[in-house]
């Protein structure tokens, strides 16, 4: 009889565990599910090529590269660029320096006592972006050097090889957001956390790629543009969509929707680019 009362009881555990495991699972499940935990990230997949970039860092990623694109620069320009800037800060615009240089800023950890300018200045990003571009042009046959080769001609690092390690993040990500790939930069992010501003975009796009045929449409913002040029101002906005609050960009037959996160063919227009932002009517 005892044993009999000490399975019985074994068997009752049993029972509570898998109905606890069972219960545990789904409100594991639940929580996966939902917003609260969604992995925000933005990849640019071109090729057998695959990068990743948090939201914040793909923003600063969309900068380095539309301003080469105002530049009239080649894409290896813009790899060159953000491999040097993932390397040097993991771009971001940090305040602060290492022990190679205190007092390094900014994107590029560019230094005042090098002259690469004042330290609100190169805390700037527009600033750094173009302070490096200026330098790098300087430097013979850029776009045919390893691109190691080449950002340690700007920078003169102590880790000189350290800027390879970087390449492929920076080849994907400045062939998508320089518009030579359609389609392959996206971003998985949770809902809009408020209203989008028209007026915040189309200044942004004017910072980073100057002069723009750009209009405001009453909760979007039409760019003229088409072929590479229309690719890279869309890219740019998903690329900048956390922080512009925008919820949907159309090109070139093809569609990228916030709640989806990546691009699918829509019947959107030719010849423009529509970035649409988040309104308190629920868009």
């Amino acid at each position: 009889m005892a044993r009999r009362r000490g399975l019985r009881r074994l068997a009752i555990l049993l029972l509570v565990l898998v109905l606890a495991a069972g219960g545990i699972y789904s409100a594991v499940f639940f929580v996966q599910r939902s917003e609260t935990l969604v992995s925000e990230r933005c990849t640019a997949v071109v090729g057998d090529r695959r990068a990743e970039l948090a939201p914040d860092q793909a923003g600063f990623a969309s900068l380095i590269t539309a301003v080469a694109v105002q530049r009239g620069l080649p894409p290896r320009a813009a790899s060159i660029a953000l491999a040097t800037a993932m390397q040097e800060s993991k771009l971001r615009n940090i305040a602060h320096g290492d022990n190679a240089g205190p007092d390094s800023r900014g994107l590029f950890q560019q230094r005042p006592s090098q002259g690469w300018g004042t330290e609100a200045q190169i805390m700037d990003p527009y600033y750094a972006v173009n302070a490096f571009y200026d330098a790098l042009v300087k430097v013979p046959g850029y776009e045919s050097l390893d691109i190691t080769d080449a950002a340690q001609r700007v920078q003169r690092s102590a880790y000189p090889t350290a800027y390879a390690k970087h390449e492929d993040l920076g080849r994907s990500f400045a062939s998508g957001l320089t518009g030579q790939a359609a389609a392959a930069v996206q971003c998985t992010l949770r809902s809009a956390d408020g209203d989008g501003d028209p007026a915040a975009v189309l200044a942004e796009l004017g910072r980073a790629y100057g002069s723009l045929a750009a209009t405001d449409d009453g909760g979007s913002v039409v760019v003229e543009a088409e072929g590479a040029a229309a690719w890279s101002v869309a890219q740019w906005a998903v690329a900048n969509a956390k922080g512009l609050d925008v919820v949907r960009v159309d090109v070139a037959g093809r569609s990228w929707d916030r709640e989806d996160g990546s691009w699918q063919e829509s019947p959107s227009a030719g010849g423009q680019v529509r970035i649409t932002m988040a309104q308190a009517s629920g868009a």
